[in-house]
């Protein structure tokens, strides 16, 4: 029994010892960082993120409208909902600057022909909430800024198959989603409800309207996405078109451009766009970035249409040697 107590009392012993020296180890180490660190990053540690970056509630305007309709502001549940699409749109900073640097380079492509068609200027954004300007795919299939369906696309003359698909043509496109446009504003009566259906298909809108007995998109209870769709719009139009009052720093040298161009015509097979492309000094990712809607690295064309190709002036790009 005696043995077993001076046992104990030796582990006891080396325990403590070991305490002993971890702390003084452990208070040295403290010192020897001290020491090599200088004062003015001590400091640094210390210091708040909020002393250089703030975050905080978004005031909105309070004349919003989209299209020349106003916005019910004075509503407690709308203007939840407007809140919403401005902090989430604010806040996400890389996307709203890639936004505002694209719709420098695209804005003046589609600007022209929504004027022309008589569509209010306002659908331009509609085009960045549906794509943010990118020749994007959606689940269900929709392609291109204005995300066409492929049964749309057809019915409203694009060309739609595995050689060529102008949905990823932003002119041809954007000429479509006016002709669609302007239908359903006959129908619907307001622009509103008009991008609403855009978004949902007319037939959704009409559904909506019907079961629930109301004709104003701000009235409407329909799901998450269309739900959000015009206020993500009314967030989006307001902070690039006064991109300054929410934060963003952008210089004129800092926006994407659209190089120059001129056009050359092809009423005949391609057997190799690759081949095409070196016959004007640039490769064949510079042909397709430039003419998204040839979706093969050839055209059969039997029929013999004309097709329009863009071709970039030269000096823009870096074209590498083509290898044989």
């Amino acid at each position: 029994m005696k043995q077993i107590k001076n046992i104990l009392a030796i582990i006891g012993l080396v325990a403590v010892v070991s305490t002993l020296i971890f702390a003084v180890q452990t208070d040295s180490v403290d010192t020897i960082e001290k020491k090599e660190t200088p004062s003015n990053e001590v400091k640094d540690l210390d210091k708040n993120v909020a002393d250089t970056y703030q975050i905080s509630a978004i005031e909105i305007p309070k004349d919003l409208n989209f299209a020349g309709e106003p916005v019910p502001q004075e509503d407690p549940e709308i203007m939840e909902r407007v809140d919403r699409e401005f902090l989430v749109n604010t806040y996400w900073q890389s996307n709203a600057l890639l936004i505002m640097k694209r719709a420098n380079k695209y804005f003046p492509i589609i600007e022209p022909i929504l004027k022309k068609n008589g569509i209010p200027d306002d659908f331009k954004y509609l085009a960045v909430a549906e794509s943010g300007l990118e020749n994007v795919v959606s689940p269900a299939g929709a392609t291109g800024f204005w995300q066409i369906m492929k049964g749309t696309g057809r019915e409203y003359g694009l060309e739609v198959n595995d050689n060529v698909d102008e949905r990823y043509h932003v002119e041809k496109a954007t000429q479509v989603a006016c002709d669609y446009l302007k239908k359903w504003k006959e129908r619907f009566g307001t622009w509103t409800l008009t991008a609403a259906a855009y978004n949902a298909g007319p037939g959704g809108i009409q559904k909506y309207m019907g079961i629930q007995q109301v004709d104003d998109y701000y009235d409407l209870l329909l799901g998450q996405e269309t739900g959000r769709y015009v206020f993500r719009i009314l967030a989006i139009k307001e902070i690039i078109f006064n991109r300054d009052k929410y934060g963003f720093q952008l210089d004129e040298e800092d926006m994407y451009e659209k190089v120059p161009t001129f056009t050359v015509e092809v009423d005949s097979a391609v057997a190799s766009w690759a081949d095409f492309a070196e016959l004007y000094e640039i490769n064949y990712k510079v042909l397709k970035r430039h003419n998204p809607w040839l979706r093969e690295p050839h055209l059969n064309n039997a029929s013999r249409k004309k097709y329009t190709i863009e071709i970039p002036n030269k000096g823009y790009y870096r074209v590498g040697s083509v290898g044989r």
